[in-house]
């Protein structure tokens, strides 16, 4: 294993990267070298919302639902550039994180955004981004009074709130707003989708939270 696969494990409570998150880690250390650690952390996380704010423009404007799914994953590699380069060149700071967070949760945003200027229903999409915000929330809360790690890596972390909207935004590009032969809106199911995947994904850090509290956390007297 190498020291980013140690420094992810550890970072996440011990889990080890799947070969899909190995890989990812590969990809996102060759890329946080050369010309890239000389970017400010905090510029690349603006970056990151920049490019979202782009895919939304790409829809809501002028209707081109195809440039979405390079500007999403060009958002997600910057996601995890801006962790990586503060690490590799010593510039990670308590307020650096505090930038990464604002930015992912103004991604969120513009995410849901992105599904509604697809075809997405403002309610479910709402429900979506709320549920974002409350695992979140939950996760901040339980390691400010010290739990380790992130409590559990859950379904609904942001990897798969990139790739739903990817795939809702490749389908519509593709065959139209409707599931060919299903019938099914193409964003609204994938909005759905997110939201299932929420409740589950919320479900487990709550199952992860509460693990950890005995081992890590003093009773109440």
């Amino acid at each position: 294993m190498t020291s980013e696969d140690s420094g992810w494990s550890e970072l996440h409570g011990g889990v080890q990267p799947s070969p899909v998150v190995r890989g990812w880690l590969r990809l996102v250390r060759l890329l946080a070298a050369g010309p890239v650690t000389r970017i400010p952390p905090d510029a690349l996380s603006v970056a990151g919302i920049v490019a979202l704010a782009a895919a939304w423009w790409a829809v809501a404007g002028p209707g081109w639902p195809a440039a979405v799914v390079p500007l999403v994953l060009a958002a997600g590699i910057l996601d995890g550039l801006d962790g990586a380069v503060a690490l590799r060149t010593g510039r990670a700071r308590p307020l650096g994180a505090v930038v990464d967070s604002v930015a992912d949760r103004i991604g969120d945003l513009l995410l849901g955004a992105i599904l509604v200027a697809l075809g997405a229903s403002w309610g479910w999409a709402l429900a979506a981004v709320i549920l974002v915000f409350l695992l979140e929330y939950v996760r901040a809360r339980a390691q400010a009074v010290g739990m380790p790690g992130v409590g559990a890596v859950t379904v609904a972390e942001r990897p798969t709130r990139l790739i739903l909207v990817g795939v809702a935004a490749a389908g519509v590009a593709v065959a139209g707003p409707r599931v060919p032969l299903l019938g099914w809106d193409f964003a609204g199911s994938l909005t759905i989708a997110w939201t299932v995947v929420g409740v589950v994904g919320l479900a487990q850090l709550l199952r992860g939270v509460r693990r950890a509290m005995p081992r890590h956390f003093p009773p109440d007297r």
